[in-house]
Protein backbone atom coordinates (compact mmCIF):
# COMPACT_ATOMS: atom_id res chain seq x y z
CA UNK A 1 0.00 0.00 0.00
CA UNK A 2 2.60 2.41 -1.22
CA UNK A 3 1.12 6.05 -2.24
CA UNK A 4 -1.65 5.83 -4.50
CA UNK A 5 -2.72 1.76 -3.34
CA UNK A 6 -4.25 2.92 0.38
CA UNK A 7 -8.07 2.43 -0.63
CA UNK A 8 -7.57 3.11 -4.65
CA UNK A 9 -7.95 -0.45 -5.43
CA UNK A 10 -10.74 -0.69 -3.55
CA UNK A 11 -12.63 2.09 -5.22
CA UNK A 12 -15.30 4.37 -2.68
CA UNK A 13 -17.69 1.68 -2.31
CA UNK A 14 -15.16 -0.34 -0.57
CA UNK A 15 -16.43 1.90 2.43
CA UNK A 16 -19.18 -0.93 3.80
CA UNK A 17 -22.79 0.18 4.31
CA UNK A 18 -24.82 -2.77 5.08
CA UNK A 19 -24.25 -4.18 8.32
CA UNK A 20 -23.93 -8.22 7.59
CA UNK A 21 -22.45 -10.82 9.79
CA UNK A 22 -18.93 -10.27 8.47
CA UNK A 23 -18.84 -6.21 8.60
CA UNK A 24 -15.79 -5.57 10.76
CA UNK A 25 -17.11 -2.52 11.88
CA UNK A 26 -20.23 -3.98 13.81
CA UNK A 27 -17.77 -6.89 15.03
CA UNK A 28 -15.45 -4.31 16.31
CA UNK A 29 -17.96 -2.08 18.03
CA UNK A 30 -19.28 -5.95 19.81
CA UNK A 31 -15.95 -7.27 20.43
CA UNK A 32 -14.58 -3.89 21.81
CA UNK A 33 -11.96 -3.72 19.28
CA UNK A 34 -11.91 -0.11 18.34
CA UNK A 35 -14.27 3.09 18.14
CA UNK A 36 -14.57 6.68 16.27
CA UNK A 37 -15.34 9.89 17.98
CA UNK A 38 -16.56 13.07 16.25
CA UNK A 39 -14.23 15.05 18.09
CA UNK A 40 -10.98 13.02 17.05
CA UNK A 41 -12.92 13.36 13.04
CA UNK A 42 -13.72 10.75 10.27
CA UNK A 43 -11.27 8.63 9.34
CA UNK A 44 -8.97 8.34 12.35
CA UNK A 45 -10.36 5.16 14.46
CA UNK A 46 -8.92 4.65 18.58
CA UNK A 47 -7.76 1.59 19.23
CA UNK A 48 -9.21 -0.29 22.58
CA UNK A 49 -7.47 -2.81 24.72
CA UNK A 50 -8.44 -5.86 23.32
CA UNK A 51 -8.02 -4.27 19.72
CA UNK A 52 -4.63 -2.69 20.40
CA UNK A 53 -3.31 -6.28 22.07
CA UNK A 54 -4.45 -7.61 18.44
CA UNK A 55 -2.58 -5.05 16.80
CA UNK A 56 0.64 -5.51 18.84
CA UNK A 57 0.40 -8.96 18.14
CA UNK A 58 0.37 -8.45 14.37
CA UNK A 59 3.27 -5.67 14.27
CA UNK A 60 5.57 -7.93 16.70
CA UNK A 61 4.82 -10.87 13.88
CA UNK A 62 5.98 -8.75 11.32
CA UNK A 63 8.74 -7.30 13.10
CA UNK A 64 9.69 -11.17 13.92
CA UNK A 65 9.34 -12.18 10.18
CA UNK A 66 11.84 -9.10 8.79
CA UNK A 67 14.08 -9.42 11.09
CA UNK A 68 14.60 -13.09 10.51
CA UNK A 69 14.76 -12.02 6.33
CA UNK A 70 17.65 -9.56 6.89
CA UNK A 71 15.39 -6.43 7.78
CA UNK A 72 16.89 -3.47 9.49
CA UNK A 73 14.35 -1.29 11.23
CA UNK A 74 14.04 2.31 11.44
CA UNK A 75 12.19 5.12 13.06
CA UNK A 76 11.67 8.13 10.77
CA UNK A 77 8.93 11.18 11.59
CA UNK A 78 5.29 11.83 10.10
CA UNK A 79 6.56 15.17 8.70
CA UNK A 80 8.68 16.36 6.10
CA UNK A 81 9.48 19.65 4.08
CA UNK A 82 7.23 20.03 1.43
CA UNK A 83 10.76 20.30 -1.03
CA UNK A 84 10.90 16.41 0.23
CA UNK A 85 8.33 15.49 -1.75
CA UNK A 86 9.20 17.87 -4.37
CA UNK A 87 12.06 16.26 -4.84
CA UNK A 88 10.57 12.72 -4.85
CA UNK A 89 7.83 13.22 -7.07
CA UNK A 90 4.81 13.30 -4.34
CA UNK A 91 4.23 17.05 -4.51
CA UNK A 92 3.24 17.00 -8.15
CA UNK A 93 1.69 13.39 -9.08
CA UNK A 94 0.04 12.98 -5.44
CA UNK A 95 -0.95 16.34 -4.12
CA UNK A 96 -4.63 15.72 -4.15
CA UNK A 97 -4.04 12.61 -1.46
CA UNK A 98 -1.94 15.20 1.15
CA UNK A 99 -2.98 17.54 3.71
CA UNK A 100 -2.38 21.34 2.67
CA UNK A 101 1.16 22.49 4.28
CA UNK A 102 1.38 23.78 7.53
CA UNK A 103 3.87 26.85 7.66
CA UNK A 104 6.74 26.30 10.35
CA UNK A 105 9.35 28.81 11.33
CA UNK A 106 9.04 30.69 7.53
CA UNK A 107 8.76 26.60 5.84
CA UNK A 108 6.28 24.34 4.78
CA UNK A 109 6.20 21.18 6.09
CA UNK A 110 3.49 18.25 5.50
CA UNK A 111 1.76 15.16 7.20
CA UNK A 112 4.12 12.73 4.65
CA UNK A 113 1.59 10.53 2.58
CA UNK A 114 4.25 8.09 2.05
CA UNK A 115 7.77 6.78 4.09
CA UNK A 116 9.83 5.85 0.64
CA UNK A 117 10.80 9.35 0.38
CA UNK A 118 12.22 9.20 4.15
CA UNK A 119 13.57 6.06 3.94
CA UNK A 120 15.82 7.33 0.65
CA UNK A 121 17.63 10.11 3.19
CA UNK A 122 18.29 7.28 5.72
CA UNK A 123 20.13 5.34 2.53
CA UNK A 124 21.50 8.51 1.77
CA UNK A 125 22.67 9.55 5.43
CA UNK A 126 26.42 7.85 4.56
CA UNK A 127 28.88 6.10 1.91
CA UNK A 128 27.53 2.96 0.62
CA UNK A 129 29.20 0.27 -0.80
CA UNK A 130 28.04 -2.76 -3.04
CA UNK A 131 29.17 -5.12 -0.12
CA UNK A 132 26.19 -3.76 1.75
CA UNK A 133 23.44 -4.64 -0.96
CA UNK A 134 20.97 -5.55 -0.99
CA UNK A 135 20.33 -3.20 2.35
CA UNK A 136 17.31 -4.08 3.88
CA UNK A 137 15.29 -1.12 5.81
CA UNK A 138 11.70 -1.83 7.53
CA UNK A 139 9.30 0.74 9.75
CA UNK A 140 5.91 0.40 11.18
CA UNK A 141 5.17 4.21 10.33
CA UNK A 142 2.31 6.97 10.65
CA UNK A 143 1.33 8.22 7.12
CA UNK A 144 -1.22 11.01 6.33
CA UNK A 145 -3.91 10.51 3.59
CA UNK A 146 -6.20 13.01 2.82
CA UNK A 147 -9.55 11.12 1.74
CA UNK A 148 -12.84 12.02 1.36
CA UNK A 149 -14.93 11.89 4.05
CA UNK A 150 -17.56 9.84 1.70
CA UNK A 151 -15.08 7.10 1.43
CA UNK A 152 -14.20 6.25 5.19
CA UNK A 153 -15.11 3.42 6.79
CA UNK A 154 -14.23 1.56 10.06
CA UNK A 155 -10.32 0.72 9.58
CA UNK A 156 -10.34 0.20 5.91
CA UNK A 157 -10.57 3.64 4.82
CA UNK A 158 -9.00 6.11 6.84
CA UNK A 159 -6.76 9.44 7.19
CA UNK A 160 -4.23 7.71 9.91
CA UNK A 161 -2.73 5.07 8.20
CA UNK A 162 0.49 2.90 10.13
CA UNK A 163 1.82 1.08 6.93
CA UNK A 164 4.50 -2.17 7.39
CA UNK A 165 6.24 -0.24 4.73
CA UNK A 166 10.10 -1.36 3.62
CA UNK A 167 11.98 -0.81 0.88
CA UNK A 168 15.40 -2.85 -0.35
CA UNK A 169 17.73 -0.78 -2.42
CA UNK A 170 20.27 -3.25 -4.22
CA UNK A 171 21.39 -3.56 -7.66
CA UNK A 172 20.08 -4.29 -10.71
CA UNK A 173 20.97 -7.56 -11.00
CA UNK A 174 19.66 -8.36 -6.92
CA UNK A 175 16.13 -6.50 -7.95
CA UNK A 176 13.72 -9.55 -8.88
CA UNK A 177 15.52 -11.95 -6.19
CA UNK A 178 14.53 -9.32 -3.87
CA UNK A 179 11.07 -8.86 -5.18
CA UNK A 180 10.48 -12.52 -4.92
CA UNK A 181 11.51 -13.00 -1.60
CA UNK A 182 8.93 -10.09 -0.23
CA UNK A 183 6.67 -12.35 -2.04
CA UNK A 184 7.45 -15.39 -0.24
CA UNK A 185 7.39 -13.34 3.32
CA UNK A 186 3.72 -12.31 2.10
CA UNK A 187 2.47 -15.95 1.26
CA UNK A 188 4.03 -16.96 4.78
CA UNK A 189 2.10 -14.19 6.30
CA UNK A 190 -1.09 -14.65 5.11
CA UNK A 191 -0.65 -18.51 6.03
CA UNK A 192 -0.19 -17.72 9.55
CA UNK A 193 -2.82 -15.06 9.64
CA UNK A 194 -5.30 -17.56 7.97
CA UNK A 195 -5.79 -15.38 5.05
CA UNK A 196 -6.13 -15.79 1.42
CA UNK A 197 -5.18 -13.83 -1.16
CA UNK A 198 -7.96 -13.32 -4.06
CA UNK A 199 -5.56 -12.52 -6.77
CA UNK A 200 -2.27 -11.51 -7.97
CA UNK A 201 -2.60 -8.30 -10.21
CA UNK A 202 0.56 -6.58 -12.18
CA UNK A 203 -0.38 -2.97 -11.59
CA UNK A 204 0.67 -1.30 -14.85
CA UNK A 205 0.45 2.42 -15.77
CA UNK A 206 -2.65 2.80 -17.82
CA UNK A 207 -3.87 6.38 -20.05
CA UNK A 208 -3.75 9.68 -19.39
CA UNK A 209 -2.62 8.88 -15.55
CA UNK A 210 -0.36 11.00 -13.30
CA UNK A 211 3.07 8.87 -13.77
CA UNK A 212 6.53 10.02 -13.77
CA UNK A 213 7.94 9.68 -17.72
CA UNK A 214 10.84 7.53 -18.77
CA UNK A 215 9.47 4.36 -21.04
CA UNK A 216 12.92 2.88 -20.98
CA UNK A 217 12.74 2.02 -17.20
CA UNK A 218 8.85 1.40 -16.43
CA UNK A 219 9.50 -1.57 -19.16
CA UNK A 220 12.69 -2.29 -17.20
CA UNK A 221 10.83 -2.41 -13.70
CA UNK A 222 7.78 -4.09 -15.32
CA UNK A 223 10.26 -6.85 -16.72
CA UNK A 224 11.95 -7.27 -13.51
CA UNK A 225 8.18 -8.12 -11.58
CA UNK A 226 7.15 -10.34 -14.54
CA UNK A 227 10.38 -12.29 -13.61
CA UNK A 228 9.98 -12.40 -9.62
CA UNK A 229 6.22 -13.41 -10.47
CA UNK A 230 7.46 -16.64 -12.27
CA UNK A 231 5.46 -19.66 -11.44
CA UNK A 232 3.13 -17.17 -9.70
CA UNK A 233 -0.64 -16.70 -11.73
CA UNK A 234 -1.40 -13.13 -12.02
CA UNK A 235 -3.26 -10.69 -13.88
CA UNK A 236 -1.81 -7.54 -15.64
CA UNK A 237 -3.98 -4.37 -15.16
CA UNK A 238 -4.04 -1.09 -16.38
CA UNK A 239 -4.23 2.11 -14.72
CA UNK A 240 -3.26 1.00 -11.17
CA UNK A 241 0.52 1.23 -11.07
CA UNK A 242 2.38 3.80 -8.25
CA UNK A 243 3.20 7.17 -10.07
CA UNK A 244 6.86 6.54 -10.34
CA UNK A 245 6.92 2.59 -11.17
CA UNK A 246 4.81 -0.52 -11.77
CA UNK A 247 3.79 -3.02 -8.53
CA UNK A 248 2.39 -6.42 -7.64
CA UNK A 249 -0.86 -6.07 -5.95
CA UNK A 250 -1.92 -9.10 -3.47
CA UNK A 251 -5.34 -8.42 -3.60
CA UNK A 252 -8.25 -9.50 -0.59
CA UNK A 253 -11.86 -9.83 -0.87
CA UNK A 254 -13.87 -9.54 1.71
CA UNK A 255 -17.52 -11.76 2.31
CA UNK A 256 -19.50 -9.69 -0.54
CA UNK A 257 -16.51 -10.24 -2.95
CA UNK A 258 -15.49 -6.78 -2.88
CA UNK A 259 -11.47 -6.48 -3.61
CA UNK A 260 -8.93 -4.78 -2.04
CA UNK A 261 -5.05 -4.32 -1.63
CA UNK A 262 -3.61 -5.34 0.98
CA UNK A 263 0.10 -6.75 0.48
CA UNK A 264 2.61 -4.69 -2.51
CA UNK A 265 5.76 -5.00 -4.01
CA UNK A 266 7.32 -2.15 -6.16
CA UNK A 267 10.54 -1.45 -8.08
CA UNK A 268 11.63 2.33 -8.14
CA UNK A 269 13.99 4.18 -10.53
CA UNK A 270 12.42 6.82 -11.00
CA UNK A 271 13.52 8.09 -6.66
CA UNK A 272 16.89 6.52 -6.47
CA UNK A 273 17.50 9.01 -9.82
CA UNK A 274 15.76 11.98 -8.09
CA UNK A 275 17.83 11.79 -4.68
CA UNK A 276 20.70 11.22 -6.46
CA UNK A 277 21.38 7.63 -4.50
CA UNK A 278 24.71 5.91 -5.58
CA UNK A 279 27.12 3.06 -4.07
CA UNK A 280 30.44 2.32 -5.26
CA UNK A 281 30.79 -0.77 -6.91
CA UNK A 282 33.46 -3.50 -7.50
CA UNK A 283 35.07 -1.38 -10.34
CA UNK A 284 35.38 1.51 -7.76
CA UNK A 285 32.80 3.86 -9.68
CA UNK A 286 29.41 5.47 -8.82
CA UNK A 287 26.06 3.35 -9.57
CA UNK A 288 22.36 3.68 -9.11
CA UNK A 289 20.57 1.62 -6.56
CA UNK A 290 17.15 0.04 -7.19
CA UNK A 291 14.31 0.40 -5.15
CA UNK A 292 12.40 -2.49 -4.42
CA UNK A 293 9.13 -1.63 -2.13
CA UNK A 294 7.40 -3.81 -0.47
CA UNK A 295 4.87 -3.98 2.63
CA UNK A 296 3.82 -7.64 3.91
CA UNK A 297 0.81 -6.85 5.47
CA UNK A 298 -0.42 -3.58 3.86
CA UNK A 299 -1.83 -1.14 6.52
CA UNK A 300 -1.99 -2.55 10.24
CA UNK A 301 -5.71 -0.87 9.96
CA UNK A 302 -7.07 -2.59 7.01
CA UNK A 303 -4.99 -5.86 7.97
CA UNK A 304 -7.00 -5.85 11.32
CA UNK A 305 -10.02 -4.93 9.09
CA UNK A 306 -10.07 -8.20 7.10
CA UNK A 307 -9.27 -10.45 9.84
CA UNK A 308 -12.30 -9.27 12.16
CA UNK A 309 -14.19 -10.37 8.96
CA UNK A 310 -12.46 -13.58 7.67
CA UNK A 311 -11.92 -14.53 11.30
CA UNK A 312 -15.25 -13.05 13.02
CA UNK A 313 -13.43 -12.16 15.72
CA UNK A 314 -12.03 -15.48 16.55
CA UNK A 315 -8.79 -15.02 15.49
CA UNK A 316 -5.74 -17.37 15.93
CA UNK A 317 -4.69 -18.39 19.22
CA UNK A 318 -1.54 -15.73 19.05
CA UNK A 319 -3.29 -13.27 17.98
CA UNK A 320 -6.60 -13.73 20.03
CA UNK A 321 -6.82 -10.54 23.14
CA UNK A 322 -7.77 -13.47 25.66
CA UNK A 323 -6.33 -17.07 24.45
CA UNK A 324 -7.19 -18.73 27.92
CA UNK A 325 -10.16 -18.25 30.15
CA UNK A 326 -10.49 -20.48 33.53
CA UNK A 327 -14.00 -21.30 34.67
CA UNK A 328 -14.32 -21.96 38.27
CA UNK A 329 -17.73 -24.29 38.74
CA UNK A 330 -18.21 -22.50 42.36
CA UNK A 331 -16.60 -20.25 44.79
CA UNK A 332 -14.55 -22.93 46.08
CA UNK A 333 -12.26 -23.42 43.06
CA UNK A 334 -11.63 -19.81 42.70
CA UNK A 335 -8.35 -19.80 44.53
CA UNK A 336 -7.29 -22.93 41.98
CA UNK A 337 -8.51 -20.74 38.80
CA UNK A 338 -6.54 -17.62 39.97
CA UNK A 339 -3.95 -19.76 40.45
CA UNK A 340 -4.02 -20.95 37.10
CA UNK A 341 -4.39 -17.39 35.55
CA UNK A 342 -1.02 -16.34 37.38
CA UNK A 343 0.74 -19.15 36.11
CA UNK A 344 -0.07 -18.30 32.35
CA UNK A 345 0.30 -14.60 32.79
CA UNK A 346 3.79 -15.24 34.10
CA UNK A 347 4.32 -17.19 30.80
CA UNK A 348 3.56 -14.58 28.60
CA UNK A 349 -0.16 -15.99 27.81
CA UNK A 350 -3.09 -13.50 27.92
CA UNK A 351 -5.55 -15.40 30.45
CA UNK A 352 -8.68 -14.72 32.52
CA UNK A 353 -11.14 -15.73 35.18
CA UNK A 354 -14.38 -16.11 34.65
CA UNK A 355 -15.72 -16.93 37.94
CA UNK A 356 -19.44 -17.73 39.50
CA UNK A 357 -20.85 -14.21 39.58
CA UNK A 358 -20.32 -13.89 35.73
CA UNK A 359 -23.27 -16.17 35.54
CA UNK A 360 -23.98 -19.93 34.92
CA UNK A 361 -21.63 -22.07 33.58
CA UNK A 362 -23.39 -22.46 30.34
CA UNK A 363 -23.54 -18.89 30.35
CA UNK A 364 -20.05 -18.54 31.00
CA UNK A 365 -19.11 -20.62 28.09
CA UNK A 366 -21.60 -18.98 25.77
CA UNK A 367 -19.86 -15.65 27.00
CA UNK A 368 -15.98 -16.77 26.27
CA UNK A 369 -16.85 -18.49 23.15
CA UNK A 370 -14.21 -15.89 20.51
CA UNK A 371 -11.06 -17.00 23.21
CA UNK A 372 -9.18 -20.49 22.29
CA UNK A 373 -8.86 -21.96 24.84
CA UNK A 374 -11.16 -22.88 28.14
CA UNK A 375 -10.36 -24.59 31.36
CA UNK A 376 -13.19 -25.57 33.29
CA UNK A 377 -12.55 -26.17 37.32
CA UNK A 378 -14.92 -28.34 38.92
CA UNK A 379 -14.99 -30.23 42.20
CA UNK A 380 -13.69 -33.64 40.25
CA UNK A 381 -10.60 -31.35 38.90
CA UNK A 382 -10.13 -29.78 42.44
CA UNK A 383 -10.00 -32.96 43.91
CA UNK A 384 -7.32 -34.27 41.16
CA UNK A 385 -5.05 -31.60 42.33
CA UNK A 386 -3.86 -29.30 39.68
CA UNK A 387 -6.05 -30.15 36.79
CA UNK A 388 -8.23 -28.58 34.42
CA UNK A 389 -11.20 -30.29 32.03
CA UNK A 390 -10.02 -28.44 28.83
CA UNK A 391 -12.45 -27.46 25.78
CA UNK A 392 -11.19 -26.00 22.33
CA UNK A 393 -13.15 -23.01 20.50
CA UNK A 394 -14.32 -24.90 17.65
CA UNK A 395 -15.70 -28.11 20.17
CA UNK A 396 -12.90 -30.33 20.38
CA UNK A 397 -12.07 -31.40 24.35
CA UNK A 398 -8.95 -32.85 24.65
CA UNK A 399 -10.44 -33.84 28.34
CA UNK A 400 -8.39 -33.36 31.75
CA UNK A 401 -4.80 -32.04 31.80
CA UNK A 402 -2.70 -30.53 34.38
CA UNK A 403 -2.39 -27.23 34.29
CA UNK A 404 1.30 -27.86 33.48
CA UNK A 405 0.40 -29.61 30.34
CA UNK A 406 -2.06 -27.34 29.54
CA UNK A 407 0.02 -23.98 29.38
CA UNK A 408 3.07 -26.04 27.87
CA UNK A 409 0.81 -26.52 24.90
CA UNK A 410 -1.06 -23.52 24.22
CA UNK A 411 2.55 -21.66 24.44
CA UNK A 412 3.29 -24.35 22.47
CA UNK A 413 0.69 -23.29 19.64
CA UNK A 414 1.01 -19.12 20.30
CA UNK A 415 5.07 -19.69 19.81
CA UNK A 416 4.24 -21.59 16.34
CA UNK A 417 1.98 -18.62 15.07
CA UNK A 418 -0.05 -20.64 13.07
CA UNK A 419 -4.16 -21.14 12.62
CA UNK A 420 -3.86 -24.29 14.18
CA UNK A 421 -5.40 -24.48 17.88
CA UNK A 422 -4.45 -27.91 18.69
CA UNK A 423 -0.95 -29.95 17.99
CA UNK A 424 -2.22 -32.88 16.22
CA UNK A 425 -1.72 -35.93 17.97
Amino acid sequence: MHDDDHGHSGGPHHAHDHADAHDHRRLGRELGLFGTDPLMGAGLPYWLPDGATVRHALEEYVRETELRAGYRHVYSPALGKRELYEISGHWEHYRDDMFPPMELGGQEVVLRPSLCPHHALVYRSRARSYRELPLRIAELGAMYRSEPSGVLGGLTRVRAVHLNDAHVFCTPDQAAAEARAALGLIRRAHADLGIEAARYRLSLPGPGGKYVTGPRLWRRATALLEEALDGVPYEPVEGEAAFYGPKIDVQIADAAGRESTLSTVQIDFHQPERFGLRYTGPDGEKHQPVMVHRSVIGSVERAVAHLIEVHRGAFPAWLAPVQLVVLPVGEEQREQAYGLVRRATAQGLRAEVAGPRHGTLGARVRAARKVPYRAVIGAREAAGGDLADVRLRDGRRPGRLSGAELLRRITDRVRARGPELWEPA
